[in-house]
């Protein structure tokens, strides 16, 4: 998709600058820029330079970004092919009430054992990564999110709510697959292709997890089972589970909504839950540096070398 990783500048190891940095602020202001110039005798320009190019280093390159969705997107298509392959024939794919019919003697099909291992093993898997993986500004939401899932996937296996469980999964690959491929167009800069599939993805997105998960899936598990058996602890804690999760979707969508809103203003750029790098090429730099006579300008009495 000719995506390149880029050549970023590194600050050269400045004992007194890396101790500010990680102790007090990696955004100084003007006059602790000032201050930290005189104390290490360089010019304001060139520590701005540093830290500049300090927080470009703890920043993910565009590979690395394109590098975990493409991954993800590999894993949704295949869950989501998957998932309609052992659905796409049985009763309660069509008719949500047909998941609670002969429970809790219902039998569990090689093909629903098999389904929930894989969403289980991904699922635990994007916990432990999640360390090592993109910080993204919804990374509490995100551990939230991968817990909450890892709990109702084990529970409503534990409770034989599998077939509740089969259907959850399905909704949620849905859209998962066209966000990471409108990511993955984002950071190969295919703009058109990327507006095209986020399009697609907010309104599935808006289908599958503001309707079709709310008003269908945490209908049928807070009504349909009181019709076969009384009311337990265990089922007002799932349920409660279920509407933590439906209160992220709402977040995300609040989040989708505003960047669709933005695409349309035509201000899209990129993931807006990542931080972009700051411009920091010497071409760049000498550019803003230089007094348009092609000479540098002096601060304190000295050339910004």
């Amino acid at each position: 998709m000719g995506i390149k990783s880029k050549v970023r500048l590194k600050a050269s190891f400045n004992p007194i600058l890396e101790d500010f940095y990680i102790t007090s602020s990696k955004h100084p202001s003007q006059t602790d820029v000032y201050g930290l110039a005189k104390k290490i005798n360089r010019t304001t320009l060139q520590v701005e330079r540093w830290f500049r190019r300090r927080r470009n280093q703890d920043r993910p390159d565009v590979m690395k970004k394109f590098q975990e969705s493409c991954w993800r997107f590999a894993f949704y298509l295949c869950a989501l092919i998957g998932g309609f392959g052992v659905l796409y024939d049985k009763p309660w794919f069509h008719d949500v009430w047909e998941v609670w019919v002969g429970y809790p003697k219902q039998e569990v099909l090689p093909s629903q054992y098999w389904y929930y291992v894989v969403e289980l093993s991904f699922y635990w898997s994007l916990l432990f990564s999640v360390a090592s993986d993109i910080r993204r500004k919804d990374f509490k939401v995100q551990v939230v999110h991968h817990c909450a899932t890892i709990f109702l996937l084990n529970f409503s296996w534990c409770v034989k709510y599998i077939r509740v469980g089969t259907l959850t999964m399905l909704v949620h690959d849905v859209s998962d697959v066209l966000l990471e491929a409108a990511k993955m167009c984002s950071y190969a800069e295919w703009k058109k292709s990327c507006n095209v599939l986020f399009a697609v993805f907010a309104v599935v997105f808006a289908v599958s997890r503001l309707v079709i998960f709310p008003f269908w899936i945490i209908y049928a598990t807070t009504v349909y089972p009181l019709y076969y058996c009384p009311r337990f602890f265990l089922y007002y804690f799932f349920n409660m589970v279920m509407f933590v999760l439906q209160f992220l979707h709402i977040y995300w969508a609040y989040l989708i909504f505003r960047m669709v809103r933005k695409m349309i203003s035509g201000n899209m750029s990129g993931d807006d839950r990542s931080d972009n790098d700051e411009e920091d090429s010497e071409e760049n730099e000498d550019q803003a540096l230089t007094n348009g006579d092609g000479k540098k300008p002096i601060v304190n009495g000295q050339h910004d070398r």
